[in-house]
């Protein structure tokens, strides 16, 4: 058996009108004057046990909280309506926040998790300090859009739950702990860190994988028939319809009146989140992977860093403050694969 809490993590159960949220912190904070508060949020196919070194890294005065989404880890694993994009989930964390009294905090959303992040801002940017994007989600979701974030078809075909690999989707459902092909422990090796990238943790980020739900009200979600290349559109239901074009948009976060300083970082080799996925069905298209794709002028892929840096110049040209941070060598998880490059941002944006 798996010891996934490191040595100075404990983890507590937050009761709200909404969900009983698990929730990581730092023994050391109970007794601590901590002067602001890091709230870390995960990503998709993962969980709070990710950010555990990081918290750990943080000096004393800081308060460090990381809360599993629904579905996720060991919160409550609550359907998730997609039609309100990741609304379940932020509303979720800002459910958590007020229970624990924390006022406004730093908000930390890694891929998934800043998308849900962003929706936090729109919607509670009372519970917003500051902001902190890494390998963000674009702010126009996945799949599906052009650089504008305009739809490439009606429907976002190609987006939502119809794109998840079935067989990695059964292997999660399995537990499936081993390094084959298509695993969890293969996956997060070839996509979520670098090539080469080795950590002591692994086991503990295999099982943080593999606490997702899975079914059409968790992971992956539903799908709905599309008469538009690859045949199928997003649904209703699931995690990966929460970030479908079609419901999900964050890009008011530029028209914001007030606007926190904001930190973007990424890795430059980032194989989930990029101008050129393969996460992204029209990149997989594109490369013959999937067959029948009409073309780049019908069905290009989706330009998700360009999406992101050109909203976020946006929010900077309205008066946000924003740093961007891409860092070599890395890629979807620079607190894992480049932690003192990480913190030291973290903690140039929250002072």
């Amino acid at each position: 058996m798996v010891e996934t809490l490191l040595p100075g993590i404990r983890a507590r159960s937050v009761v709200t009108p909404r969900l009983t949220a698990n929730v990581l912190e730092r023994e050391a904070d109970a007794a601590s004057a901590a002067s602001r508060t890091v709230l870390f949020v995960h990503g998709n196919v993962s969980s709070s046990l990710f950010w555990q070194p990081t918290m750990l890294g943080l000096p004393g005065d800081i308060r460090a909280l990381a809360v599993d989404l629904r579905g996720f880890g060991d919160s409550q694993a609550l359907p998730v309506d997609a039609t309100r994009g990741v609304r379940d989930f932020s509303d979720d964390v800002a459910s958590v926040v007020d229970a624990l009294g924390l006022g406004a905090v730093h908000v930390v959303g890694w891929s998934m998790g800043g998308g849900v992040a962003m929706q936090l801002l729109l919607d509670r940017p009372d519970l917003v300090a500051s902001l902190t994007l890494q390998s963000t989600v674009s702010p126009y979701g996945f799949g599906g859009t052009a650089l504008d974030g305009s739809l490439l078809v009606p429907d976002a075909a190609g987006t939502g739950g119809g794109g998840a690999n079935p067989d990695f989707v059964a292997r999660l459902a399995a537990g499936d702990r081993s390094d084959e092909p298509g695993s969890p422990r293969a996956v997060y090796r070839s996509s979520y860190v670098a090539p080469g990238f080795v950590s002591e943790h692994e086991d503990v980020w295999v099982e943080s994988m593999l606490s997702t739900v899975t079914g059409t009200d968790h992971y992956p979600g539903d799908a709905a028939p599309s008469e538009h290349w690859p045949g199928f559109a997003p649904g209703r239901r699931g995690v990966l319809n929460t970030m479908a074009p079609t419901v999900f948009d964050t890009s008011g976060i530029a028209d914001l009146a007030v606007k926190p300083p904001l930190l973007w970082i990424h890795g430059a080799q980032d194989a989930i989140v990029g101008d050129a996925s393969f996460f992204d069905l029209n990149q997989l298209g594109a490369a013959g992977i999937i067959p029948g794709w009409p073309g780049d002028e019908v069905a290009p892929p989706q330009p998700m860093v360009s999406q992101t840096r050109v909203v976020l110049g946006r929010y900077a040209a309205g008066g946000g403050a924003v740093t961007e941070v891409e860092l070599d060598g890395c890629g979807h998880s620079p607190h894992l694969e480049h932690p003192e490059a990480f913190r030291e941002a973290l903690l140039g944006l929250i002072g």
